[in-house]
C-alpha cells in the first residue's frame, strides 16, 4: 500500500512536500515509481517519475520547480515541490508499477501503475 502525507494549503511562491510511504515491499522493487495529480474538472496527469536506477523525467509544467526523490532509509518517496503557482492546485497521487513496456517517464501510460495512493490534497493561492 502507499500513503501520501504532506500535503496543505500555501500561498504561490512558497513550498510543499510531499512523501509516500509504502508498506510490505519498498521502492526499490519496483520499476518505476512517480506522482500524478488531478485538478477539477481535468485528467489525471502523471508529473513526476523516478526510475529504479534513479532516473528522473518531469513534465514540462514542473520541470525546474519539482524534484523527486527516494529517501532509501525511510523507504519514502519524495516530491519536493517549489515555487508553486494556483494552477499547481490538484489532489496529488502517487503510484508505482512492477513493470511497464513503455519505460519509466511521463509518457508511461497510467494503466501501467497497479498500485496508488489514496490522495492528498494541495492547494496554492495567488
Amino acid at each position: 500500500q502507499l500513503v501520501e502525507s504532506g500535503g496543505g494549503s500555501v500561498q504561490a511562491g512558497g513550498s510543499l512536500r510531499l512523501s509516500c510511504e509504502v508498506s510490505i515491499v519498498n521502492f526499490g522493487s519496483f520499476f518505476c515509481s512517480g506522482w500524478f495529480r488531478q485538478a477539477p474538472g481535468k485528467e489525471r496527469e502523471g508529473i513526476a517519475f523516478l526510475d529504479m536506477v534513479g532516473g528522473a523525467s518531469y513534465a514540462d509544467s514542473v520541470k525546474d520547480r519539482f524534484t523527486i526523490s527516494e529517501d532509501k532509509e525511510k523507504d519514502t518517496l519524495i516530491l519536493q515541490m517549489d515555487n508553486l503557482k494556483p494552477e499547481d492546485t490538484a489532489m496529488y497521487y502517487c503510484a508505482a508499477a512492477s513493470w511497464t513496456s513503455y519505460g519509466c517517464s511521463v509518457n508511461t501510460p497510467t494503466q501501467m501503475f497497479a498500485y496508488w495512493g489514496q490522495g492528498i490534497q494541495v492547494t496554492v493561492s495567488s
